[in-house]
């Protein structure tokens, strides 16, 4: 939860800056250490920094400093992993094409040969460029070697380009030490609301622990300095009142938004592990099927025979602009689609699990930019680890099934007949009602209705229908040889002086009874 310091006076401002600064040069110090340890690492290690810092702070600041440094290398390692399985899904590409004679055609799965030869030689100079990074990478990932900047790769780089950026070189300055600046706290439980060194009372009163060299600063016993400004927190305050009242930890961050020119309050906590839920009670209610897409969220309910109720429903999002506004974009789009699904009292939302992570590369989709673009720009990962967190807090399940087909099946079996005069189907939606039924178990391909015209198969069999015998099946009925209309003469046949087997009241004329199901788009 975040919250607007207002009201802060001048010198309140300054005793931040100077707290931030001063915290911020050991956090670089203690941040550059860790780093040049790598993987000889240990407790003892991460012991002697702590007492290093301690001396010219406090031991609760030492705590928080070395262990956000242990995160932020920790970070560093996952990313550089994921650096290195890119370059590899990358270099894969690049030999399979190389080694198809130019201009050789592609399957559905995987790219043809290069056009030409000069594209066949730029490509395999490329290849020896991504080996050389691979190399490298590897060799950082052995030796346990991360690169962190403080403040953001992005904001360095602004440096030498102020004036695309539309800044000068003091607004830059300010910008770049005030993400430098550290003012963070971790929570304590069984200590005084939750936290020893960023305090907040119940009455919103803030209050900081100075490091020793600044304790000459404290307006309040016991070195500490009470700001003038007060916080409340709107957004499940009353969960954060609970928690402080009962003396349990929160976490603390304060941040100056240079651009704005103001002061932010940040509280966090962990919240306990929510076990699991059988999945037939989730689907005891229906669900919820979700397709993502770039710019949208295609959304249908289906019962629990796997039957779309009511109309879609699309939940628009706009994904350019910078960071914050594109994560503001997804938590509206899925605040909107939690409490739909909680006003229909489902209790389960069916995703794709998807992972765009090895589909990135441009050497497998070549010269499809705008395709490459539009995959890279779809936030699978922020959307499934947003929607599990936010789902977690309203009591809602989440059901990730396997992607394969669901946007061609859907298209196929269910946007036709899900299309009306009134109601436009797009590939989205069924797609939505794919998903749905798969979380299911329910087979994607929809169920046809019987004969229109009379108990004759004028039309011809339902060879759609599934077997009965196995009701995941995708496929169609094999069919039973022999005789099974009316229309066949009589004497033709080993039943046809069997009455049974004509059409006559009380009989069947098929293999197997049919009955009208009050659900004609079940299974």
């Amino acid at each position: 939860m975040r919250d607007w310091l207002k009201q802060l006076t001048a010198e309140d401002a300054e005793v931040l800056r100077l707290v931030g600064a001063h915290m911020g040069v050991l956090a670089s110090r203690d941040l550059k250490m860790r780093c040049a340890e790598g993987l000889d690492h240990s407790a003892e290690s991460w012991a002697g920094r702590k007492r290093a810092l301690t001396s010219l702070s406090s031991s609760r600041w030492a705590g928080a400093v070395t262990k956000a440094s242990h995160d932020q290398w920790a970070l560093a390692r996952r990313c550089q992993a994921a650096h290195i399985r890119g370059l590899e899904a990358g270099i894969g590409m690049l030999r399979h094409r190389l080694s198809l004679p130019v201009g050789g055609r592609g399957s559905k799965k995987a790219p043809g040969g290069y056009r030409s030869r000069r594209e066949w030689h730029a490509k395999s100079r490329r290849l020896a460029a991504l080996e050389a990074r691979h190399t490298a990478a590897v060799a950082d990932w052995r030796a346990g070697r991360v690169r962190v900047v403080r403040s953001g790769k992005g904001l360095l780089n602004t440096r030498h380009h102020l004036a695309e950026a539309q800044l000068t070189e003091s607004q830059w300055r300010q910008r770049w030490e005030a993400e430098r600046w550290f003012l963070s706290a971790d929570g304590e439980s069984g200590k005084r609301y939750g936290n020893e060194t960023i305090r907040v009372s119940p009455d919103g009163q803030v209050s900081i622990k100075l490091p020793a060299p600044l304790a000459g600063l404290a307006n309040a016993p016991h070195g500490r300095y009470v700001l003038t400004a007060k916080v409340r927190f709107a957004h499940r305050g009353t969960e954060w009142a609970d928690r402080i009242e009962a003396n349990r930890a929160v976490a603390y961050r304060i941040h100056h938004d240079a651009r704005r020119g103001r002061w932010y309050l940040t509280a966090s906590w962990t919240c306990p592990v929510t076990r699991s839920v059988p999945i037939e009670a989730a689907l005891a209610h229906g669900v919820i099927g979700v397709d993502a897409n770039a710019d949208h969220l295609a959304a249908w309910r289906l019962d629990t025979h796997g039957n779309p109720i009511g109309n879609p429903r699309h939940f628009l999002y706009d994904l350019s602009g910078n960071a914050d506004h594109r994560d503001a974009q997804i938590r509206h789009t899925l605040s909107r689609l939690l409490n739909w699904a909680k006003s229909c009292q489902v209790a389960a939302i069916a995703v794709e699990d998807l992972d765009f992570q090895a589909e990135k590369t441009r050497e497998k989709h070549g010269r499809r930019k705008r395709f490459r673009q539009l995959i890279s720009g779809m936030p699978t990962g922020k959307l499934r680890a947003r929607l599990t967190s936010m789902a977690d807090a309203t009591g809602i399940a989440i059901i990730a099934v396997d992607p394969a087909y669901t946007s061609k099946w859907g298209a196929q079996h269910w946007q036709k007949p899900l299309t009306s005069t009134t109601r436009k189907t797009t590939r989205h939606d069924a797609a939505a009602v794919a998903i749905g039924r798969r979380a299911q178990g329910h087979p994607i391909r929809r169920r046809t209705a019987p004969p229109h015209d009379d108990q004759s198969d004028r039309r011809g069999h339902r060879t759609v229908q599934a077997d009965r015998r196995a009701p995941g099946r995708e496929e169609t009925r094999p069919r039973i040889p022999g005789p099974r209309t009316r229309s066949v003469p009589p004497g033709r046949g080993a039943n046809a002086g069997d009455q049974c087997a004509q059409n006559r009241s009380g009989h069947a004329t098929e293999h197997g009874f049919w009955q009208q199901d009050s659900f004609p788009l079940s299974p």
